[in-house]
């Protein structure tokens, strides 16, 4: 089993570990409806990519309460 032969510092073990950070995703609007998506992927809410249909979207149903 692999062990380590001298212990890290707490210097060289700080700086090790400020280079891991949250970065937020790199989104682009949809060209077809606006959306936020990631590029390179197929738009969720209407199934587009580079300027054609790829996906077929199920339409979401509308309940609307009559009282």
């Amino acid at each position: 089993m692999a062990v380590p032969k001298r212990r890290r510092s707490k210097a060289r073990k700080r700086s090790h570990k400020a280079n891991w950070k949250a970065v937020a995703p790199t989104l682009v609007g949809c060209k077809n409806c606006g959306s936020k998506i990631l590029p390179h992927f197929a738009c969720p809410d209407c199934g587009f990519y580079k300027g054609r249909q790829v996906i077929t979207v199920k339409q979401k149903a509308v309940n609307q309460e009559e009282a």
